[in-house]
């Protein structure tokens, strides 16, 4: 599929970008052109290090800053399909310094669209988080923004040969900052806090992250919000997984956490159709589209009043379930 493309990728050095690149060059190795876009020099000479030119020929490190537009149309020159996963995702920072985390993820996203609109880019996906969705917390708030933002350009193409879509997942298991990686650290301190005994979270691994993207590349139409359908956990379930002998206080929610995460909303239900493996929200007002659409894709349409939410999921892991993902994908050596 992709190995007579030009990609780029923004945030590129991050836990997605690194997966992504080692599937792309894992399954085409002479890939054409593999643009790896982001900020931080350091991350990129350890990342060269681990995909040399020498081996991967098409591939290339580009720094720069989604906040700046006018290096995003310089790299874009030549680029057939953009994968943007620049952004910055700490709530507490994102509450403590706003406008930075607006710049970034609301500007930096319109940027990245006016620099794609100005090159030749056939197809654009944007990574989202399941916080986008009813958002409490100002980092959710400015991913719905950006969403709004990719589903929106598509009205704005014209006659150009381009699509944009959007995908939305829920916590990747073991990415930086996350609880899994947490509780691991914690665990010989022997004390594991659990915000809350209620709470719960969708999870997904980064490879099913990468998948989901490469699915969407081969079957967006254009203005979608994708959802994979994963499951659950429980964050006792994760404490008990991890350290089962240590002790787990409750400590209280953080500011602009959800004991729930939601990334299907009741009034998403109107316009979101159902693809087997996922869903995917579109565009709303429009019931001629959405039934154009159905046609199109074969999918079925979902109930009214239907909900994606983390506590009422049909899938939760289990505690051996958990711990078996972990040392799949977090930590191979991690035993209780």
């Amino acid at each position: 599929m992709l190995g007579g493309d030009r990609i780029l990728i923004t945030g590129g050095t991050g836990s997605f970008g690194k997966c992504f690149v080692k599937t792309v060059l894992q399954r085409y190795p002479k890939i054409k052109r593999l643009v790896v876009f982001s900020r931080d020099e350091l991350k990129q000479f350890e990342m060269a290090n681990d995909f040399p030119k020498s081996k991967y020929p098409g591939i290339r490190y580009f720094i720069g800053d989604v906040r700046d537009g006018a290096r995003l149309k310089r790299a874009l020159e030549g680029i057939d399909i953009v994968i943007h996963a620049a952004a910055l995702k700490q709530v507490p920072t994102a509450e403590y310094n706003p406008f930075e985390c607006i710049r970034t993820n609301i500007l930096g996203a319109q940027n990245l669209i006016d620099a794609c609109l100005d090159n030749e880019v056939r197809k654009v996906v944007a990574l989202s988080t399941d916080k986008a969705a009813a958002p409490i917390n100002l980092y959710g708030a400015t991913k719905l923004c950006s969403d709004k933002l990719f589903t929106a350009a598509n009205n704005i193409r014209g006659t150009r040969d381009l699509l944009f879509s959007v995908v939305r997942y829920g916590n990747v298991m073991g990415s930086r900052g996350s609880v899994i990686p947490f509780y691991l650290a914690q665990k010989a301190n022997g004390v594991l806090p659990i915000t809350d005994p209620a709470m719960t979270r969708f999870n997904i691994t980064l490879q099913e992250g990468v998948d989901l993207v490469l699915w969407t590349l081969e079957n967006a139409q254009g203005g979608e919000v994708f959802v994979p359908k994963i499951p659950s956990y429980r964050i006792t379930d994760v404490a008990e997984a991890i350290g089962p002998e240590c002790e787990h206080p409750i400590v209280g929610i953080r500011p602009g956490e959800k004991i729930h995460e939601e990334m299907i909303t009741m009034s998403d239900s109107y316009n979101t159709v159902d693809y087997g493996p996922h869903y995917a929200i579109l565009p709303s007002g429009d019931t001629g589209l959405i039934n154009d659409y159905r046609d199109v894709t074969g999918t079925r349409k979902v109930p009214e009043g239907f909900r994606y939410n983390s506590g009422n999921n049909e899938s939760f892991l289990t505690v051996d379930e958990i711990r078996q993902l972990i040392r799949d994908h977090v930590d191979p050596g991690f035993s209780v």
